[in-house]
């Protein structure tokens, strides 16, 4: 990945070379390291710091660090491993039961956020439409990277977390494309029809889709089940994550025509598709060496990100676009109100069983912000200057940067508070105590079984086995006693324990239904029937803990805030 990033810096920055590319990527890296310390040690929000110290950096003398940032080394090396490493945490199963209100935000929500900051790009800074929509389209790209670094440090709802994690997921791909029309539209002399865009919009994105999908598919069931290799798998992965964004962009070359796909969205749904199917099909060994490179993966790509925010945005040329800034400022507020606001309205409306709480939309407004894409985004529109003109580009690409950096900068060093004074970040400490002692008991309980397996391999003796597997019997016991005691003291915890090993139960009635069924002890008639069955009180207990999680956050004024609004659930 860091070679991949350094061949393609040296190659966009002239004559510097690859090993002088090499210095900077790894300065970037020691400072990326230095400045998670300080942040952890000062309770400073990681991203946000990455962009004050990048902002610093740029005044360092000219030559000290030789990165040449770029739309395609944002876009094509740094931005899809940060979606699929997101992606490949995501419960299909909870995603898909928000899936009409995220879809909702996402695609409505861009559209209609597009043409009202359009709108206000054109009527006050005298933008032209076709440029003043691609603005509008760039800059309603959400990054919930920062956001979601919160969310899992303070224990936010896991609800609410898929809300806003999924909208971005979806809304950067939809964004982009409305971006890419938008920008064809204002090469003079080009024709516009809303059919023929409408068409370009559902073959780019759903055509996108399928890439990721397939790709998905196939690494999750003919690689990923079949090979026992952590290495190789993780290479695959590796491979899925870049080819499939990369095949979606080029497909229509691939096949002699004119016209691409989304490769943002063939990456999300390449990652839904490892995260849900393929991580399934691994051994132990191989899904925690996955977890663990994709985390270091996107803790290294989103450092960089961030920094080379810092570096690439001139604060010194903010100033001369004042006006325009609070202009586009104030359109994405805005929008921000009418999108979230207004289409959460009509979502609890039409799906009331699943309404977005008011407390949850706040969140969601005031975390919409923006970053990668929308840099990405306008870095790309240097390719548009002989269409567009310089000074038109020039001012698109600050307005850009400024709104990035008033969302990191104000939103992003609030929004922390915000939910905690919305009552969402507070973890129940009876609740908590629970899960330490359910932890305790599957991890000696998994211990145990190590020991066993150990002693019929031969390896450990006999009385090397009793005496340590005693000792797990004594801890057991003991953790067991505990666990009851505390569920005496807090007997309405009993009920998401119940929920849970359901859950468990019927996932694992279903798995043995399908193996009778490859192994011909039943019909594939008497499969369907009972998965059927099964599938319907899956569906009842969901349900059921959807409807406690909603009824947590709910139940209360804005003022009375729930100790705990179902993370740990």
């Amino acid at each position: 990945m860091l070679v991949t990033s350094s061949i393609l810096i040296a190659a966009e920055s002239g004559g510097s070379g690859l090993l002088e590319s090499e210095v900077s990527i790894i300065l970037l890296l020691a400072v990326a390291a230095l400045v998670a310390v300080a942040a952890r040690r000062f309770r400073f929000p990681y991203t946000v710091a990455l962009v004050v110290v990048g902002l610093a950096m740029a005044f360092l003398p000219e030559g000290a660090i030789e990165v040449d940032v770029s739309a395609e080394l944002i876009l094509a090396v740094l931005v899809p491993p940060l979606l699929f490493e997101g992606t490949l945490h995501i419960s299909w199963r909870k995603f898909r039961a928000d899936l009409r209100g995220v879809t909702l935000i996402a695609v409505a929500g861009t559209l209609i956020g597009t043409f009202i900051v359009g709108t206000f790009v054109n009527q006050f800074v005298d933008v032209p439409w076709a440029p003043a929509l691609a603005f509008g389209a760039l800059i309603s790209a959400t990054d919930p990277v920062a956001v979601i670094s919160f969310f899992r440090s303070i224990g936010v709802s896991k609800r609410l977390t898929i809300l806003v994690e999924g909208e971005s997921l979806l809304n950067d791909g939809v964004s982009f494309v409305v971006f890419t029309l938008a920008l064809a539209a204002a090469v003079p002399g080009a024709t516009f029809s809303l059919v023929g865009a409408f068409g370009d919009f559902i073959l780019i994105a759903f055509g996108g889709l399928a890439v990721g999908v397939v790709l998905g598919y196939v690494v999750s069931v003919l690689i990923l089940r079949n090979l026992d290799d952590h290495l190789v798998e993780t290479a695959v992965t590796v491979a899925l994550a870049f080819g499939s964004y990369l095949l979606a962009e080029e497909f229509g070359a691939l096949i002699g025509a004119d016209f691409h796909l989304s490769g943002i969205l063939a990456v999300v749904a390449a990652g839904l598709m490892v995260g849900n199917i393929g991580l399934r099909n691994t051994s132990p060994t191989t899904r925690l060496t996955l977890q663990n490179f994709w985390e270091f993966l996107s803790f290294v790509v989103n450092s960089m990100v961030f920094l080379l925010l810092g570096l690439e945005i001139d604060i010194t040329a903010l100033p001369e676009e004042a006006v325009a800034l609070i202009v586009a400022v104030a359109a994405i507020l805005i929008a921000r109100v009418v999108v979230v606001y207004g289409l959460g309205a009509i979502h609890d409306v039409f799906v009331p069983e699943r309404r977005i709480p008011p407390r949850f939309k706040h969140v969601m407004y005031w975390g919409g912000l923006r970053g990668a894409i929308s840099v990405g985004l306008a870095l790309s529109l240097v390719g548009a200057v002989g269409d567009l003109g310089e000074e038109l580009v020039s001012q698109l690409q600050v307005m850009t940067f400024g709104v990035v950096l008033f969302t990191l900068l104000v939103q992003g060093l609030t929004i922390e508070r915000l939910i905690r004074r919305l009552g969402l970040a507070e973890k129940s400490e009876a609740a908590l105590d629970q899960q330490r002692g359910q932890a305790r008991l599957y991890a000696n309980r998994a211990a145990q079984r190590e020991l066993a397996r150990l002693r019929d391999e031969g390896i450990l003796f006999g009385d090397l086995w009793s005496a340590m597997d005693k000792h797990y019997d004594t801890e057991i016991e003991t953790s067991r006693e505990q666990l009851r005691r505390h569920l005496q003291i807090h007997p309405e915890l009993e009920a998401d324990m119940y929920l849970t090993a359901r859950v468990d139960a019927l996932r694992a009635e279903r798995q043995a239904l399908q193996d009778a069924a490859r192994r011909g002890l039943i019909s594939e008639h008497v499969l369907g029937e009972l998965t059927l069955e099964v599938n319907n009180h899956l569906a009842a207990l969901e349900f059921m803990e959807g409807d406690a999680e909603q009824s947590e956050v709910v139940a209360t004024e804005p003022s009375d805030f729930p100790l705990d609004d179902g993370s740990s659930t």
